[in-house]
């Protein structure tokens, strides 16, 4: 069986662009602009306080962010208005283009609408009633679009099925909606290890078998892997590594942990996607500056 040719997948704001490839270094999303589990952003965001964006913006950037996801998922607020305006805010603070967060097709919409560049969309599944209510908006809008692998049933535990479920989403991607294959990230589902520790081992097949069968991007939401175990930072370093390897070129994650950042540039360097290790060299001395300056 002949290997996909890798394909790379360009987001832009007003003033960057970003490549998430797998012949270039690793795309951080920075995951910290969602008020999931976060209960004063929360009763902040329903009072009209976007202080704390700001705050997390600048955290991010500074640790490395190369894409902001923003979800605005806060209940009982009008939750399109809340994101368009979060977008706004956040195109006035960063050059950094951004990954637009939500399961409400109306706050894809007013997020796409208030956007300057082409968004990274979180995201859709291979339910048949999600795809045709979610692609369409993609196209009108040139964006690219994360999809996980699962249906109305249940996320499938076996390679075969997650394989099964991303053809058909690429399929009806580019064939049904003109989407390029290009611009559709999978997300191969991490799931975590404390629940069961042959997870990893599956979800490591799936991306090798991704890479090589589609030759498509993958992205997913790196902090799910250690859910519910301690120590996992150290978790989180380890395993995105090994998922990097196995054909990962993006992840949702927390930009603001040193360990797991310094993690995945030390992986860049060696999968060679840091030329002459000089981004590692750079940072190290900026590291070294800081501290010498405090």
């Amino acid at each position: 069986m002949s290997i996909a040719e890798p394909l790379r997948t360009v987001l832009r704001s007003a003033s960057r662009e970003v490549v998430i490839g797998h012949d270039t270094r690793f795309t951080i999303i920075g995951e910290r602009i969602n008020p999931t589990g976060r209960r004063i952003f929360q009763e902040q965001l329903r009072a009209g306080d976007f202080s704390a964006i700001e705050r997390d913006v600048k955290a991010q950037v500074e640790g490395g962010a190369d894409v902001l996801d923003i979800n605005m998922g806060v209940p009982l607020t009008d939750e399109p208005d809340l994101l368009a305006k979060a977008i706004t805010m956040v195109q006035g603070l960063t050059d950094l283009p951004v990954c637009i967060d939500s399961s409400v097709v109306e706050a894809l919409e007013a997020g796409l609408t208030a956007y300057e560049g082409r968004a990274l969309v979180n995201s859709v599944t291979a339910e048949d009633e999600r795809l045709e209510l979610i692609l369409p908006l993609v196209k009108k809008h040139d964006a690219a679009i994360i999809a996980l692998p699962n249906d109305h049933d249940e996320i499938p535990m076996e390679a075969d099925k997650r394989l099964e479920l991303t053809a058909k989403i690429v399929r009806v991607a580019t064939e049904e909606f003109g989407i390029a294959q290009a611009d559709i990230v999978i997300d191969p589902l991490a799931m975590p290890i404390g629940a069961d520790t042959t997870t990893s081992l599956v979800t490591f097949e799936v991306m090798r078998r991704i890479r090589d069968d589609f030759g498509v991007n993958m992205t997913c939401g790196a902090s799910n892997v250690s859910f519910g175990m301690p120590g996992r930072h150290t978790l989180n370093a380890a395993w995105l590594p090994m998922a990097m390897a196995s054909g990962l070129t993006s992840a949702i994650m927390d930009a603001r942990t040193p360990q797991v950042v310094e993690a995945v540039k030390a992986a860049d360097l060696f999968l060679g996607h840091d030329d002459w290790g000089m981004a590692w060299i750079s940072a190290h001395r900026a590291k070294q500056a800081a501290v010498e300056g405090a």
